[in-house]
């Protein structure tokens, strides 16, 4: 049964900056996507950016200069660094593993960005 972890979420001021980290138990396939999601009460759920196995990325246009999605070393972990975080971006980021056509989805973290 794959398992999908989320940490690294938490408060920060405007301006400042977030890890966030994704570990995916018992991922078998050797071709995958590892993706952050967002949502909140304005926003219905969107792509942040994703990654896949071979390491080509995909950003949401309005958050590529800003957050960088990448591969950790160890085997089906993926990070997504958040820099000059706005209060817009506040919301529960939720990570995502794609393989054999299914989805399979942590519970979420939450960020929140307040002075």
């Amino acid at each position: 049964q794959v398992h999908v972890v989320e940490s690294g979420g938490g408060l920060v001021q405007p301006g400042g900056s977030l890890r966030l980290s994704c570990v995916a138990s018992s991922v078998t396939a050797r071709r995958y996507t590892m993706g952050w999601y967002r949502q909140s009460e304005r926003r219905l759920r969107e792509l942040v950016a994703e990654v896949w196995s071979d390491g080509t990325t995909n950003y949401a246009d309005s958050l590529k200069d800003r957050f960088t999605i990448s591969k950790g070393s160890a085997r089906n972990t993926v990070y997504l660094q958040m820099n000059s975080l706005k209060p817009e971006d506040t919301a529960v980021y939720l990570c995502s593993v794609r393989f054999g056509g299914y989805d399979y989805w942590g519970q979420g973290i939450q960020v929140t960005v307040s002075s």
